[in-house]
């Protein structure tokens, strides 16, 4: 079993810049791919990155060249690096760790808000 605590999302102001973090627990030797889904009121859960443990990334196309994902193995903690937010990045970001097996976790979700 793997727990997930998630944090640094907030309110900020356009061009404003965040990084969060998610830093996992438990079962940890299992872990795969660690990575961040997010979704906005009334749209569907949607891929924003993913790095396994060897460093390989995945962006979704949305925002690719937009969005850092990193991971630091020795504290268990998978990063998103979000530069210049804009309004429309506005949703709930969910930390997601995927095992070396078909299971998977999430979070609790963190609100990234940005607005003058």
């Amino acid at each position: 079993q793997v727990q997930l605590v998630e944090s640094g999302g907030g309110l900020v102001q356009p061009g404003g810049s965040l990084r969060l973090s998610c830093v996992a627990s438990g079962s940890i030797s299992g872990i795969n791919v660690m990575g961040w889904y997010r979704q906005a009121p009334g749209k569907q859960r949607e891929l924003v990155g993913t790095i396994t443990s060897g460093g390989t990334t995945n962006y979704g196309d949305s925002v690719k060249g937009r969005f850092t994902v990193s991971r630091d193995n020795a504290k268990n903690t998978v990063y998103l690096q979000m530069n210049s937010l804009k309004v429309e990045v506005t949703a709930v970001y969910f930390c997601n760790v995927k095992m070396r097996w078909w299971y998977e976790y999430w979070g609790q979700g963190t609100q990234v808000t940005v607005s003058s």
